[in-house]
């Protein structure tokens, strides 16, 4: 197995949701797999992470797989707070 490149280009699936009217988000196509990875991570509300994947050339990647990649000494980009955190998370 050839080792994973965080700068090929990657496609993000949304899951398949019946009981909603529609996804949280539609599919997406990023530049990089770390942007898709980071975009999955940071900006996706957790029931629609919840069963998409991520598609890097003929690999795929579940909520687990993706959450890998972007807790991986190898990630190559500054990783934020998820979107939903609280901004003031840190003050005590």
């Amino acid at each position: 197995m050839r080792p994973f490149s965080y700068d090929t280009a990657a496609e993000l699936f949304p899951a398949a949701i019946r009981k909603k009217k529609r996804a949280g988000f539609a599919y997406r196509r990023f530049g990089t797999a770390a942007e898709a990875v980071r975009f999955a991570i940071e900006e996706l509300p957790a029931d629609s992470l919840n069963g998409a994947y991520l598609q890097v050339e003929e690999a795929r990647f579940d909520q687990s797989g993706i959450r890998t990649l972007y807790e991986s000494e190898a990630f190559p980009l500054e990783r934020r707070p998820r979107a939903d955190a609280p901004a003031d998370a840190d003050a005590a």
